[in-house]
């Protein structure tokens, strides 16, 4: 998801907030995540051809002039071997002329072979041109030789013409691909990146573009070269002879129905080849994002193990799909080599008898080369049509995900927003037969401090999400000063918002740039005005570039405490109308945490704040308490007036300053 989706561009201080786990259907998101089977629909090798046909079409105007350099390349490469075979001529007439007598006419010679019986040289020599006494003119082998270099030469140049033109194709093609995959990120629903393992994501938009763009790069100009090349090359030797044309066109048919049932069986291994990729690139994403923990838990061989398995699994499918598809080119060798021999022997014969020139022979042996040759490269580029298709396949999946509800077209503005919050009747559940909210009503009055708590799974943070539409809700409405959030566009509501969460969400670059997020026409002292507010410019003035110092990626080079404190700078900068903590301090130490409770404090102030606590001692001001249990407020009020009403609340309060049935056990014991 692109930052402008992941929070408003003005206020969001974070990624989006996780649902807890017992509150939504999980998708593979845990350690594991990378190794959960996903479902693989038919693949359809001509449906993604077609889908993938009209991204080319913005191309059509330099694809015709690819096609029209590419037909003379061609022309001119197949025109070659028969002028060459011209210069073979000049020769070998220059040898057998040199050794016929001075003043014996080339009739004479003939003449008196067959009186002697030598019918075979005779006929031969009645297909030449000779001149008896005289040796091989190199003033017309010159003329020949020079030709043919000339045409050699401005085929490769128009050769090279032709990649560059295909080159800026494919990539202009690519771009506007890689584009389209990120707008569609960005209309995605936070309910798709819940359920879709972040490794296959990242694989489908860097492995299988990359895969597609590799392809593209080698079939285009291969695929119109070697097609052109068939029918010129065709042409040529229906000129020469049709009956050893015959024999080399009965070789197409062999090589096309081998390359096809090889072919064939070849691509379900590239699928499932690019499938484990991503896999792999899941596993490995979050067994790294997580090592920590890994090893805490000692799970470091079961996840070494789990790797290996995917790596075996991924090392197995790629060797099927290469092995079986790289049967393909001794195969067709094997039927070039029956085809070239065929050739030899039979226009051996034909030139003994007269009725071929030797440079024909030598120029079709060579014309029989080059029409196995671009057989030879239509093969292998169905083969990476393959892995192409497999790649195009999934990437379309991803374009196929369904988009989250289009903003209305006339939508509403929210301007300076007060922050008055209604839930009118809402209604959620993440999965049809378990419902989490059922019809919550809740007024929030400008400038007013709701806390929120419960037990794990009681519907906290849920509600945030619907609060932001990170989901829809799915009956009743939400407002926000009056106005129905889903009239507005996504990008107005999440601009009312500013959210610091217990999971810190920081990038590679400066810290500047870090607090500056949310704000991008601040200035460096509405910057540092921001971190001393939140108590973090004394450690920023710590490190040895202070705000200039450049974070690695997710801050890892920073203390997590360190980290919470910037992301908290980044709400002071935002400045938003409403603010949304969930455990905000909960990664500092005691005293910062006092402090930067009074900093919030003045940050709240005239503004409507939405605070999730475990911590129950942090929310004792706040204006009003609502007390969550499986999705339905059932205590609110004060921190006071829940404690004197000795209900749920009390309850939790008081369970967090009691000694645990352990440690009372273990008194017993002692």
């Amino acid at each position: 998801m692109t930052p402008s989706n992941q929070s408003s561009a003005h206020s969001s201080t974070s990624s989006p907030p996780p649902v807890r786990m017992n509150e939504r259907p999980m998708g593979p998101r845990g350690p594991m995540a990378g190794m959960v089977p996903s479902a693989e629909k038919a693949k359809d090798f001509r449906g993604s051809l077609k889908r993938f046909s009209p991204r080319l079409r913005p191309e059509r105007a330099v694809a015709i002039v690819v096609l029209l350099v590419g037909a003379v390349s061609v022309f001119l490469t197949v025109l070659g071997p028969k002028l060459l075979g011209n210069a073979t001529n000049v020769i070998f007439s220059g040898i057998i002329s040199s050794r016929i007598p001075a003043g014996v006419t080339q009739a004479q010679a003939i003449a008196r072979l067959r009186s002697t019986g030598l019918t075979t040289q005779a006929d031969m020599l009645s297909a030449m041109t000779l001149t008896p006494g005289q040796g091989v003119d190199f003033t017309a082998l010159g003329h020949d030789l020079a030709v043919v270099v000339v045409v050699y030469f401005a085929a490769s140049v128009l050769s090279w013409v032709q990649n560059y033109l295909m080159a800026g194709v494919t990539q202009r093609t690519m771009y506007r691909l890689r584009t389209e995959v990120d707008v569609k990120l960005g209309r995605l629903p936070l309910s798709y990146f819940d359920a879709t393992s972040r490794g296959d994501l990242l694989s489908r938009v860097t492995n299988d573009i990359d895969n597609i763009s590799m392809t593209l790069q080698q079939t285009l100009t291969q695929l119109v070269t070697a097609v052109l090349t068939v029918v010129g090359v065709l042409c040529m030797m229906l000129w020469i002879s049709w009956q050893l044309a015959l024999i080399s066109v009965l070789t197409v048919p062999a090589s096309f129905g081998v390359t096809m049932l090889i072919a064939k069986r070849s691509k379900p291994h590239f699928v499932d080849q690019w499938k484990w990729t991503g896999k792999l690139n899941g596993h490995v994403e979050e067994m790294f994002s997580g090592h920590e923990l890994v090893r805490v838990y000692g799970h470091r061989q079961a996840a070494i193990r789990e790797f290996d398995d995917a790596n075996a699994q991924m090392a197995e499918h790629s060797f099927r799909a290469q092995f079986i598809s790289g049967i393909i080119q001794p195969a067709l060798m094997l039927i070039s080599n029956l085809n070239y021999v065929a050739i030899a022997v039979i226009g051996g014969l034909r030139v003994a008898s007269g009725s071929m020139s030797l440079g024909d022979v030598q120029a079709f042996i060579q014309y029989s080369r080059q029409f196995t040759m671009p057989i030879n490269q239509i093969a292998s580029v169905a083969n990476l049509l393959q892995s192409g298709a497999a790649s195009a396949e999934r990437v379309f999946e991803l374009l196929d995900a369904e988009d989250e509800i289009p903003d209305p077209l006339h939508a509403e503005k929210l301007n300076d927003v007060s922050g008055r919050i209604s839930f009118e009747n809402v209604s959620f559940r993440y999965l049809q037969d378990k419902p989490l909210i059922e019809n919550l009503n809740l007024q929030v009055v400008p400038g007013q401090t709701v806390a929120i708590v419960g037990p794990t799974g009681a519907g906290k943070t849920t509600l945030v999400n619907l609060l932001m539409r990170f989901y829809e809700v799915q009956e009743g409405r939400i407002l926000i000063d009056g106005i129905d959030s889903t009239a507005a566009t996504r990008a107005d509501v999440r601009h009312c918002f500013g959210m610091v969460l217990q999971d810190t969400w920081l990038f590679e670059g400066s810290i500047y740039d870090n607090i500056a997020y949310g704000a991008d026409n601040a200035t460096a002292a509405d910057i540092e005005g921001a971190a001393r507010a939140s108590f973090a410019e004394h450690f920023i003035r710590t490190l040895p570039d202070g705000f200039s110092t450049k974070l690695t990626e997710l801050g890892e080079n920073i203390s997590a405490g360190e980290r919470q404190l910037l992301t908290i700078a980044r709400a002071f900068l935002a400045n938003p109308s409403v603010l949304i903590l969930d455990e905000a301090t909960s990664s500092v130490d005691t005293r910062t945490e006092v402090l930067i409770q009074k900093a919030m404090a003045e940050l709240r102030r005239g503004r409507t704040s939405f605070v999730i606590a475990h911590r129950l001692s942090t929310i004792r001001n706040a204006d009003v308490i609502l007390v969550m249990k499986s999705g339905t407020i059932v205590e609110q009020g004060t921190h006071d007036e829940l404690i004197a009403l000795g209900g749920y609340y009390r309850t939790l309060y008081l369970s967090q300053f009691e000694a645990s049935p352990v440690e009372n056990a273990d008194d017993s014991v002692s």
